[in-house]
């Protein structure tokens, strides 16, 4: 039988403290200080829950007068008093000071999905670890790896100081019974310690069935597709499909729940054996008159909590290691590398630069073929192309590697000269004004979202003028805040939802009011008729005089709008010219628009019968 190969962890546990620790002091520096000071705090309180009973035998068999005692015990008290208050006032501060933190660390996972290269962000691996990461500072069965990595450290560190105090204690008693409490919870320790390893080996198991599940169930209460649902009968299928992942779910759980219970169950044996053997060393020490009444409480207490601090330490211990591992997906998404250039980019959005794939190539990972290759093509400053063919040839793999979000697997693309690769992606970005087919709306008001920042800093007339020139001036007239309203009925109640054609000419009105040099559309007229697809391209044209584009079309017709056309077809670029000139080639291109040609000329038929 094959051994399953050994994951090693992405960090140590003493990494992971420390980290934790930096990003503590860096954000919530009172928390780390709260916590140092409750180790001296509780290790204090425990050494006197155990003084306390003694002191009391002590005072009442050596006939040393009421006042004696009252002053001696009252002090105890007292002490015991105002420690407690003090830290149940850290609790309560550290609970309150502990979300900026966890706030930061959030923030700091939300700002890498965002700005993490496209390339990488797209693969299922990264995915699932962003989610992982982002279980790590969630809240879930009291547990929060965010939060308990350092907590668990100083717990442990205050096991280990009540150990080294309570062990003196007990070694009084019997150096070998010292010995004895502390080697015994070994056997707990082990047994703790394969079940956290089985479960982080095992861990993607029911993590992919629970992402699968939260997928079923999202789409059964996405209200985009509540018409397919009840329209083509897909309820059924989708509560069977919830149920088959559901059982799956419930096999692994059902493993999981055994195993941790076998290794609770030692735990008891442990504990049965130890304490019963501590117990009757002292019993029969008592008898032989070897220790007083006032000794015996002390060390029965000592012995009581000696045997909680041992396997205190090494709960901690194995929670602590079962929070690093946890901890680890976030750290290694945090940190893994990205992707960027390194050299500084000075934008003129007045001159388009000149574009060259320089023999690309393009595979998805995985893939057993290019999707794109050895494409050779230039653009000059200030053309307009168009990227025709059937679907799956090869066009939105083009556009993404133009907009910088892949990086060509062969070959080389230069802007102006210089390669993407060596561009700082922030830069890139400001080249190029894309606009895709699929496109999702937040819950900005429309001039957040044509400007893509706050109203504060948004040209308002600037972007009210690009809205207009969009095709979205009845709409804005429609709208009682205007270019205020906001977006997403979800988060505003009084916002406003737009229709797929009106998203696209918003899309459209943002590419205009970020005016770069390089227009890249990929079907941006999929969602609107023919004749506002046709007024949309001409207006689009005059207001771009000077900039490049590159477009994605099926409806060949407004390919006339272009300086060139290239027909794609599986990776390759097999046709190219004007449009006039591919129809008197007759080749690919001609055969689509004669196609696509008749189906208008057919449709303009019927509607004048």
């Amino acid at each position: 039988m094959r051994r399953p190969e050994k994951i090693i962890p992405y960090a140590s546990i003493g990494s992971n403290i420390c980290w934790s620790i930096r990003k503590q002091l860096n954000y919530a520096p009172a928390v780390f200080y709260m916590q140092m000071l409750r180790v001296p705090l509780n290790v204090g309180l425990a050494f006197l829950g155990i003084y306390l009973p003694s002191l009391v035998v002590a005072e009442v068999t050596g006939n040393r007068g009421f006042s004696h005692a009252a002053v001696r015990v009252g002090g105890v008290l007292f002490i015991i008093f105002l420690a407690t208050i003090l830290k149940t006032v850290f609790d309560r501060l550290m609970d309150a000071k502990e979300t900026p933190y966890r706030c930061q660390i959030a923030y700091e996972l939300n700002k890498k999905s965002m700005g993490c290269f496209y390339q990488i962000y797209e693969k299922k691996e990264m995915r699932d670890l962003r989610e992982r990461a982002k279980q790590a500072t969630e809240m879930w069965d009291g547990v929060q790896p965010l939060r308990d990595m350092t907590k668990h450290a100083w717990d442990f560190a205050e096991s280990i100081l009540c150990y080294l105090l309570f062990g003196t204690v007990v070694s009084f008693v019997s150096p070998w019974l010292l010995v004895f409490l502390t080697l015994a919870p070994a056997v707990n320790w082990f047994c703790v310690r394969a079940y956290q390893k089985w479960e982080y080996v095992n861990r993607k198991n029911w993590m992919e069935i629970d992402r699968k599940l939260d997928y079923v169930q999202g789409k059964t209460a996405n209200f985009a597709v509540a018409k397919d649902i009840r329209i083509y009968g897909m309820a059924g299928w989708m509560r069977q499909m919830y149920q088959l992942l559901s059982r799956n779910y419930m096999v692994w759980d059902k493993r999981r729940i055994f195993r941790e219970y076998l290794s609770h169950l030692a735990d008891l044996v442990v504990i049965l054996l130890r304490d019963g053997t501590a117990y009757a060393v002292l019993i029969s020490m008592t008898w032989a008159g070897k220790i007083r009444v006032d000794q015996f409480v002390l060390y029965f207490a000592a012995i009581s909590s000696f045997a909680e601090w041992i396997g205190n330490i090494l709960n901690k211990w194995n929670q602590m290691r079962h929070t690093s591992l946890r901890f680890c997906d976030l750290r290694e998404y945090l940190e893994y590398p990205d992707v960027d250039g390194n050299k500084n980019l000075s934008v003129d959005k007045e001159i388009a630069p000149e574009i060259v794939f320089d023999h690309v190539s393009f595979r998805y990972e995985g893939e057993e073929r290019d999707t794109l290759h050895d494409i050779c093509l230039t653009i000059k400053s200030g053309e307009k192309i168009a990227l025709v063919g059937l679907n799956g040839a090869g066009k939105t793999t083009l556009v993404k590697l133009l907009c910088g979000l892949y990086y060509p697997t062969a070959g080389e693309i230069r802007i102006g000269g210089v390669p993407v690769q060596q561009f700082h992606k922030k830069d890139y970005y400001q080249l190029i004004a894309p606009v895709f087919q699929q496109v999702k709306s937040t819950f900005f008001s429309l001039a957040e979202m044509v400007s893509g920042r706050g109203e504060a800093r948004t040209d308002l007339a600037r972007a009210l003028e690009c809205m207009k020139r969009a095709g979205l001036s009845k709409k804005l007239a429609s709208l009682p805040g205007g270019i205020h309203t906001k977006l997403d009925k979800q988060i505003n109640q009084d916002g406003t939802e737009l229709s797929g054609g009106e998203m696209q000419k918003l899309m459209l009105a943002r590419a205009l009011y970020k005016d770069a040099p390089i227009l890249v559309l990929d079907e941006p007229t999929a969602a609107l008729d023919p004749i506002a697809e046709n007024e949309i391209y001409e207006n689009y044209w005059k207001m771009t005089d000077k900039k490049s584009a590159l477009f994605i079309s099926h409806r060949l017709a407004s390919t006339r709008f272009c300086d060139r056309i290239l027909y794609l077809s599986e990776g390759h670029i097999l046709e190219e010219g004007t449009h006039d000139s591919l129809v008197l080639a007759g080749g690919e291109y001609a055969k689509l628009y004669e196609m696509q040609s008749c189906w208008y000329q057919e449709g303009g038929k019927e509607e004048k019968q």
